[in-house]
């Protein structure tokens, strides 16, 4: 068994072409570039039970030779897969069942009959790759980049392939979000966690690509630096996954939901003081705020105008044909990775980044409360949307942590709260002025939010 570890990045075929003339890649390149055409069949039940316990089962002809594979789920995120991967040479081209022992099957596909196993769909394409070795921090590292096109076919369907893969295999992970960023600045390239099987299985059912990436493990214990890097990294992934689906079907919900990833993770890097110091997140702020500025006002429109998002698929193929989205994605990615935050706080800084979530959440909260001055809005609603970051830091912290409160009626509390920040961004009349006060007023009924009051 091996554990493969890699990053993929969807690029143009345009781009491809050029891209091995690259000059990070060609100043770190060992030897020539090789090419050769890699012929794939995937297995599945006809329910697709491998699919669903999160498992891909093929057979790749690569030139003379037979491998048959087995890929069990793994950790995805931001593009970087981490899984592991079982390897067999095989003589002719049909699966060979008794490989697939206790050693690697998974147990909740232990009754299944292998027998059942069928071709599902094919993925075939020409690769170019080639090796990279670098010094970096003292250690080597060795990664073999390789450009993919092709095509995936499943039954009548179809979906074109293009793009780089860069697999680690020697060294720190951290460097191919590196190498990534380096390659983003000058060619347009998106962070992809779907895998070439994730394809296929999508060309049956659109909806089988999960758009949600691995949540966040928090418990009342975990330290605030752990907490902040998990709920980051997911609100990432799950921006990329969002990006990708509505890239594939342009369904408008996708795209609200993408915009509201970055909201979240834009009010999570600005609600934790010293602990992450604004200095220290700066640009990404800056690039975050950028793109939610570009979107507010289409996604906003996009609500009551079917004219908006019926142009807004092309607008956003044309937003990934630029470099802004891969170069934000990538450099969030080593941001987090490297935890940079970290290493411009002060000492006081660090010890609220070891707090527990527990305790620092329900201090948060409760200065949060009553820094929102209710009352004072209720008799001024026409003021609200000046409240609308700081109703978003609430909510993103509620989002993914209110199940570690003692709060009664907590996700009521969300929701009265998510209602209040879409209404304090909608057009002022006198309609929404009373439609504010109202949900102002609920606010202060429910008893969380006398709970956090009482706190404070």
């Amino acid at each position: 068994m091996a554990k493969e570890t890699e990053i993929k990045l969807r690029i143009s075929p345009a781009s491809l072409a050029t891209l091995r003339e690259h000059p990070s890649l060609a100043a770190r390149g060992v030897g020539q570039w090789q090419t050769r055409e890699l012929l794939n069949r995937y297995y599945d039940t006809a329910d697709f039970a491998l699919a669903n316990s999160q498992v891909a089962l093929r057979i790749r002809r690569d030139g003379e030779q037979l491998i048959q594979t087995l890929k069990s789920k793994g950790a995805s995120v931001a593009g970087l897969s981490e899984r592991n991967e079982w390897d067999w040479f095989i003589k002719v081209n049909r699966l060979v069942l008794s490989h697939l022992d206790d050693s690697c099957w998974p147990d909740n596909l232990r009754e299944l009959d292998k027998k059942q196993l069928k071709v599902v769909f094919s993925t075939d394409f020409n690769r170019q790759y080639a090796e990279l070795r670098w010094q970096r921090a003292g250690v080597e590292t060795v990664i073999e980049v390789a450009l993919d096109q092709g095509v995936v076919v499943a039954g009548q369907h179809q979906e074109d392939i293009c793009e780089v893969e860069l697999e680690l295999r020697a060294g720190d992970p951290a460097a191919l979000f590196e190498l990534a960023l380096e390659l983003a600045t000058d060619v347009a390239l998106m962070p992809c966690d779907i895998s070439k099987a994730e394809r296929g299985y999508r060309l049956f059912d659109s909806n089988s690509y999960s758009v949600a990436a691995q949540p966040a493990d928090l418990t009342a214990e975990t330290p605030l630096d752990d907490a902040f890097s998990a709920v980051a990294w997911q609100l990432l992934g799950n921006s990329q996954r969002l990006a990708e689906q509505y890239r594939f079907n342009g369904h408008w919900k996708l795209l609200e939901q993408w915009f509201q990833q970055l909201i979240n993770l834009r009010a999570v890097l600005g609600s934790l003081g010293q602990a992450v110091p604004r200095v220290a997140s700066h640009e990404l702020r800056a690039q975050l705020d950028a793109l939610i500025e570009d979107w507010r006002g289409r996604i906003m429109a996009g609500a009551d105008e079917q004219s908006v998002r019926e142009t807004a698929p092309l607008e956003f193929a044309g937003e990934l044909d630029g470099t802004r989205w891969g170069v934000f994605s990538l450099q969030a990615a080593v941001w987090l990775h490297n935890r940079h935050w970290q290493s411009k706080r002060t000492a006081r800084g660090a010890r609220q980044g070891a707090a527990t979530l527990e305790n620092w959440l329900l201090q948060f909260l409760k200065e949060e409360a009553q820094a929102l001055q209710v009352n004072r809005y209720m008799r001024q609603p026409e003021d609200l949307v000046e409240q609308a970051p700081r109703l978003e830091r609430l909510l993103a912290w509620l989002q993914a942590a209110r199940h570690l409160t003692d709060l009664v009626d907590s996700d009521r509390l969300f929701g009265v709260l998510r209602e209040l920040h879409s209404l304090a961004l909608q057009p002022l009349d006198a309609e929404a002025l009373v439609a504010r006060r109202e949900l102002l007023g609920t606010v202060l009924t429910l008893n969380a939010w006398k709970q956090l009051k009482r706190s404070v």
